[in-house]
């Protein structure tokens, strides 16, 4: 069959939204019709950065559609079926089996590469082959072919246009705090760069119990969102050093706990140095896969701890449930840092994310 897809074909050049073809489901594997999909900056990257082996590629890794077809073998999904897509994992490695699918040892091959472990792609046209396996999705595109390891059934009630931030930026900001550091009631937590991620670690803050929550952001925007969501100090790191602001606000001890969102190499070591004495950095910020960063070792030796984090530690089919339930309660209002845009108009989306113009950009597909 054929669907409607946004292909990255130059290096930092506009999506060209044309027809593919696209497989049938393989064993293991569903066909799902996309109603939303979040725009996230590790697609914003790969825009900027792809080689010309990785070319062509259609992107897109926060899908929520609903289930058209099931390949062989697919018991727990039926076509109907609401469902949201997060990232990929083999459950067959050692990491798997222990339950830590986010460190899949076929990470990798499996959502970066855009194609299955035998290197097919589930996209192509008249004979080329688009990678189209990104995040075992590939949801820019009106279908994606997913599989049962990375498809999270969810309540036909619910608003799936919304949804499919889950499956990764909301994901990775609210998971940093309730998985990673799950910190403890009435804690101090300060969070570097308020774009969806760090509005997500603060609303996770919020729902966790954190009495003195700090967002430092240099755009004035972005700290009114901050403060909106639940921050109960802002700081804005152009006008004074965060480290010095966040002792301030703290008494002089500074934070317990602390989120890097960016992954700038200075922002890190803040985010280090803002801490207390045993006191916790999760870094999800991704710069690259080089990326230098220098600290004081100091620091660490006197009871700081810097903990590298992806996916905010979540097992999707867990996670995704229980941050939809805290929504439902009012004490996560995710679908509040949405805007969403028709996906014909894909890349003033993508340029308004790269703006940061809106908090979370998401696509939207007619029926």
């Amino acid at each position: 069959m054929q669907t409607t897809a946004a292909v990255l074909r130059e290096t930092g050049k506009p999506l060209v939204v044309e027809e593919v073809d696209i497989d049938e489901p393989r064993a293991g594997e569903v066909l799902v019709r996309m109603v939303g999909v979040g725009v996230c900056h590790t697609d914003l990257g790969v825009i900027a950065t792809a080689a010309p082996e990785q070319l062509p590629v259609v992107l897109g890794h926060e899908g929520a559609g609903v289930v058209e077809a099931v390949g062989e073998g697919v018991t727990t999904l039926a076509p109907g079926d609401h469902v949201v897509l997060s990232y990929n994992s083999c459950h067959n490695c050692d990491l798997c089996e222990r339950g830590v699918t986010v460190h899949c040892r076929n990470f990798v091959p499996l959502n970066l590469v855009g194609a299955r472990l035998d290197g097919s792609s589930p996209l192509g046209r008249g004979g080329e082959k688009i990678f189209g396996h990104f995040f075992g999705q590939s949801s820019f595109a009106r279908h994606a072919i997913a599989t049962v390891n990375n498809t999270v059934k969810v309540d036909p009630d619910l608003p799936l246009e919304l949804l499919g931030p889950l499956g990764c930026g909301v994901q990775t900001g609210a998971g940093a705090v309730l998985n990673s550091l799950n910190p403890e009631e009435g804690s101090s937590i300060a969070v570097f760069a308020a774009g969806s991620v760090g509005l997500s670690a603060i609303m996770a803050a919020v729902a966790a119990g954190c009495s003195t929550i700090i967002a430092v952001d240099p755009m004035a925007s972005r700290r009114e969102l901050a403060s909106r969501f639940g921050a109960t100090h802002v700081v804005d790191p152009t006008d004074r050093d965060p480290v010095e602001a966040i002792r301030e606000v703290t008494g002089g001890t500074g934070a317990r706990y602390s989120v890097d969102c960016i992954g700038l190499p200075q922002v890190v070591r803040q985010s280090l140095e803002c801490l207390q004495s045993y006191g916790v950095c999760a870094t999800v910020g991704f710069q690259g896969l080089n990326n230098e960063v220098t600290i004081d070792q100091g620091h660490l030796l006197f009871g700081r701890s810097l903990v590298g984090v992806i996916e905010g530690d979540a097992v999707p089919a867990e996670f995704i449930p229980r941050m939809i339930e805290l929504n439902r309660a009012g004490r996560f209002p995710f679908d509040q840092l949405i805007t969403t845009f028709p996906f014909d108009k894909i890349n003033e989306a993508i340029e308004a994310a790269h703006h940061g113009e809106v908090a979370k950009a998401v696509l939207t597909f007619d029926a």
